[in-house]
């Protein structure tokens, strides 16, 4: 029985025939999807924003019940009526406040920001010592390593560790971006007793109202000169607890200055907090690394454990760190398995097709798989599509259906050569079946 020839008619006939076309067209693919590859946004998990709009208050010095009354309703009220939000939720703590706003599954997260700062803006009943609102999309930071720097030694010895570490991982050009969790914040405290109050006819209120006045920095202005502009500043900020033990409190009519230490007791120290990070049964600070922009896990981890190489020798040694996660190894171990299977496929399909079939057809068949796998990272870009956990285990998937395929077309068009067809006939009617 013999099998008519196939017909030249179609895109495949079309373009098998004309020679030129889809030569290029393999070209463009393999060369294109080549050079693309290593542009293509690289990331452990594929990153998205959540449909969620954050408002942050602070209100230092108020309790619970009063951030609710005078913070938390107020804006709860102002944005009830913006359009695209599913529910809200708020939590009042001590000295702050956080509204959470949940956003329905088609709203335009920008354009209801826009909308909540303008109605939030308008709000004019907060407390007057509320700080300004902050209002934001939240948003999930791409982490690749978790790093803790630990020890047996005061918390400030180790914080002041921590941060110096954090700017020598921030020196090389490959991370941008260091978080410490962790850590208490760190705080001045003034105590008055009640007694010196009262013989000095002073409130808190007065005094706190001083110390916010001699601790400033506030633009003043320029002076225009021949050579150039000259920017004024009054800086007068104070940072240590001894510099605000030093802000003058009274001024006597004979000029003698009455400070802040004279009548309270300034301390520095961490807050008060129950909550905190251990390792290895030792307190330790953690710095969340991650990885913006087109930089990728593997080069950001690598530049992570290069520079703590360095940092190594410069540490005291009661100071310890280590790796707790690593997310860029299992990225790596990913790409790894990717690459292997697409190697140990190549080799598959071109051994069974020519040892058993024809090299000829062997070699066209086995080209079919690193075609079709870098012609789509040449479109990748387009569709916002990154390299990542994810779309690496679709192209595991992918690649056992590829080669599959790639096998019973072999067979095909190797049924066909031997009812005489010529290959490109044999070629064009087995790719359609």
């Amino acid at each position: 029985m013999s099998i008519p020839p196939a017909p030249h008619k179609g895109v495949i006939g079309w373009m098998v025939y004309n020679r030129v076309t889809p030569n290029l067209l393999m070209i463009v693919l393999l060369v294109g999807g080549f050079l693309i590859s290593s542009k293509i946004k690289q990331e452990v998990f594929p990153a998205f924003e959540l449909d969620l709009i954050t408002i942050k208050v602070s209100y230092p010095g108020a309790g619970p019940e009063e951030i609710e009354q005078g913070i938390i309703l107020a804006i709860e009220e102002a944005i009830q009526g913006v359009e695209g939000i599913k529910k809200m939720t708020a939590t009042a703590r001590e000295g702050s406040a956080l509204i959470n706003a949940e956003l329905l599954q088609n709203a335009e997260p920008q354009k209801i920001l826009r909308d909540i700062q303008q109605e939030v803006d308008r709000i004019t009943t907060f407390p007057v010592d509320a700080e300004v609102p902050v209002i934001s999309i939240a948003s999930r930071k791409r982490q690749v390593l978790r790093l803790n720097i630990f020890g047996n030694i005061p918390e400030r010895s180790l914080l002041a560790t921590a941060n110096q570490v954090r700017d020598r991982l921030l020196q090389n050009k490959a991370i941008s971006q260091v978080e410490i969790r962790g850590a208490r914040d760190y705080e001045i405290t003034v105590a008055v007793p009640l007694e010196n109050l009262r013989k000095y006819n002073l409130t808190l209120a007065r005094i706190a109202a001083i110390i916010k006045q001699r601790s400033i920095e506030i633009p003043g202005g320029k002076i225009e000169t021949d050579s150039g502009h000259i920017l004024l500043r009054v800086r007068d900020r104070r940072i240590w607890a001894d510099e605000f033990a030093r802000i003058p409190i009274i001024a006597s009519p004979d000029g003698t200055l009455l400070y802040l230490e004279d009548i309270a007791d300034v301390k520095e120290g961490f807050e008060d907090s129950t909550r905190f990070a251990t390792y290895n049964r030792m307190r330790s600070i953690q710095l969340r690394i991650a990885r913006i922009g087109n930089q990728t896990p593997i080069t950001v981890s690598a530049a992570a454990h290069a520079v703590m190489a360095e940092v190594e020798a410069d540490l005291p040694p009661a100071i310890g760190w280590a790796i707790s996660s690593d997310r860029s190894r299992i990225y790596k171990q990913r790409l790894e398995l990717l690459l292997k299977n697409g190697f140990f496929g190549l080799i598959l399909v071109f051994l069974l097709l020519g040892m058993f079939l024809e090299l000829k057809l062997a070699f066209w068949v086995t080209m079919g798989i690193p075609i079709s796998f870098l012609g789509s990272l040449l479109f990748l870009p387009f569709f916002d599509v990154s390299i990542n956990l994810v779309s690496m285990f679709a192209f595991i998937i992918a690649l056992g259906i590829v080669v599959d395929d790639a096998i019973i077309a072999g067979e095909n068009i190797y049924e066909y050569r031997q009812h005489g067809m010529s290959f490109i006939d044999a070629a064009i009617k087995g790719a359609r079946d």
